[in-house]
Formats: structure tokens, C-alpha cells, sequence
């Protein structure tokens, strides 16, 4: 059935919030988050120091969108105030793998044996650091600080082998302060 919808969301105490075509712009002392929240059927109006989102006869598609919406800025206000943090685990079981980085690229070297050194280019806006067996990556903006995560595990994947008796690799062990199990 079809309904009238309104969802509110407060922005936190020492957060600016603009919205600028569709744009969320999010200012705080971490620094500066822009995202593209827009959808013709979703009217979005910052009032005071809430963010509103309405929909005239909202189908289920809006409210999935809204709340969607919702979770993107709570996460937004989230790194604004503290860095997301992954955390990811350097593993190597068969030869010495090292690691390390080299401006904003990070260098894997000796990946079971490779001469070839297997590197990937870290974005701006997430900062990579690598800690004896362990690598940090951290940011403001939790998807890109979550992509780089992955793309850094992805780096060291090894299709066509067993999982189980080739353990060698990098692994993200935790996600955003929570344990990977």
C-alpha cells in the first residue's frame, strides 16, 4: 500500500551538513565527505540540523532507498567524527613474503616465490600502514577504506589453488572494529 513517508535523521554536535544538487556535502574536524544521494521520487531538505527525506506515496522501492540513505549518512557522521579502521593480516606460510609501502603504492614482494613484485595504487583519502604482520587502512569514508581493504586481499588471491593447504596471502581479520570470523 502506498503511504506517505518521512524519515528525519539529526546531524551530530560539530558537523556541518550542506546538500548541493543531489550532493551531501559533510564537514567536521576529520574533514570533508561528498556523496551522491538523489532520487526524483525523494525529496531531500536539511532543516535546522536535520536532514529530511520525503516521499509522496512511497512504493517499497523509496522506503528501501531512504533508509538506505539513512545508513550512508549515519556512516558518513561516523568517519567524520572517528576513522573507519580495517585491519589485515599478513600471512605466509611457505616462503617470506614482505610487504611495504612506497609513496601511496603498496609493494608486495616475494609472494610464494614471484620475482615480480605485486603492487596496487592506494586512492587518495585512505591512509595504508604497515605494522610488522599486519596492515591498517584507514579513512573517513567507509566505503573506499572497505574497497581498499579488499582490493589489498584481493592482491594476494591465487585462483585455481586450495584454500585449505595454500593458507599464503593477506586477510582482513577485522572490519571496522569488528573481528572477521
Amino acid at each position: 500500500m502506498k503511504a506517505d513517508l518521512k524519515e528525519e535523521l539529526e546531524v551530530p554536535g560539530g558537523i556541518e551538513a550542506r546538500l548541493e544538487q543531489g550532493i551531501f556535502i559533510i564537514k567536521g574536524q576529520g574533514g570533508e565527505i561528498r556523496k551522491r544521494l538523489y532520487n526524483p521520487r525523494i525529496v531531500s531538505r536539511i532543516i535546522g540540523n536535520k536532514i529530511v527525506f520525503e516521499a509522496k506515496k512511497a512504493t517499497q522501492r523509496e522506503k528501501k532507498l531512504i533508509k538506505s540513505y539513512l545508513g550512508h549518512l549515519k556512516n558518513m557522521f561516523q568517519g567524520i567524527n572517528q576513522p573507519h579502521l580495517y585491519k589485515l593480516k599478513i600471512c605466509s606460510g611457505h616462503f617470506p613474503m614482505s610487504v611495504s609501502m612506497k609513496g601511496n603504492v603498496l609493494e608486495v614482494k616475494n609472494f610464494v616465490g614471484e620475482t615480480v613484485p605485486r603492487t596496487l595504487a592506494i586512492p587518495e583519502g585512505v591512509n595504508v600502514k604497515v605494522e610488522g604482520q599486519q596492515i591498517v587502512a584507514e579513512g573517513i569514508d567507509k566505503e573506499a577504506t572497505g574497497r581498499v581493504a579488499s582490493l589489498i586481499e584481493k592482491l594476494t588471491k591465487r585462483p585455481g589453488f586450495d584454500k585449505r593447504i595454500f593458507q599464503d596471502g593477506i586477510f582482513i581479520i577485522e572490519k571496522d572494529g569488528k573481528p572477521v570470523k
